[in-house]
C-alpha cells in the first residue's frame, strides 16, 4: 500500500487540473496565436505563469486504484501488475487464469 498523504496529494492534484483545465486550455490557444499581439500573448502566459503547477495535467500520476502503487500501473486497467496478478489468483478477473507448468 502507498503513503495515504500520496494518494490524498494525486487526488488533489486530479481535482485541481479537471477544475482549470478549461482556463489553461483557453489560455495557451492565446499564447500559440501568432495573430493577436505580443503584449497580449505576454499577459496570458504570465496569467499561465500565476496559475498553481499541480493544476497542470502531467502533474497527475498514474496510480492503482486498489493499492495506490504508482509504478507498473495498466492504463486501461488503472489497477498495476501486481494487483492485477493478485486479482487473477483469486478468480476475479473472468477468463484470466494463473498458468503453472
Amino acid at each position: 500500500m502507498a503513503k495515504v498523504s500520496a494518494v490524498n496529494k494525486n487526488n488533489k492534484r486530479i481535482k485541481l487540473s479537471d477544475r482549470l483545465f478549461k482556463k489553461r486550455q483557453a489560455l495557451k490557444k492565446i499564447i500559440m496565436d501568432k495573430n493577436i499581439s505580443l503584449e497580449e500573448r505576454f499577459k496570458a502566459q504570465q496569467k499561465l505563469s500565476n496559475l498553481p503547477r499541480n493544476s497542470a495535467k502531467n502533474r497527475v500520476m498514474n496510480r492503482c486504484q486498489i493499492t495506490g502503487r504508482p509504478h507498473g500501473v495498466y492504463r486501461k486497467l488503472k489497477i498495476s501488475r501486481i494487483a492485477l496478478r493478485d486479482l487473477g489468483l483469486h478468480g476475479l478477473i473472468p477468463g484470466m487464469t494463473k498458468s503453472s507448468w
